[in-house]
């Protein structure tokens, strides 16, 4: 009965280490997805930045051809 519960607790040990290293391999995969969404995000809002100063001087331009007008 001895060797039985020494073996429960092997596998039940096994099966909780491998639930650890499965944690922290998930932990790591969402780390490096979240750092790869913010650098995407980063620059999105780098070109939403640059289109953004283009639209103003394009309206800087069309107001004073309006106003020669």
């Amino acid at each position: 009965m001895d060797k039985n519960i020494g073996e429960q607790l092997n596998k039940a040990y096994e099966a909780y280490r491998q639930a650890c290293v499965d944690r922290d391999h998930a932990v790591k995969e969402l780390q490096q997805k979240t750092e790869n969404y913010m650098q995407q995000i980063r620059e999105q809002q780098e070109k939403i930045e640059l289109q953004n100063s283009i639209i103003a001087k394009l309206k800087s331009q069309l107001a004073a051809l309006n106003a020669n007008r």
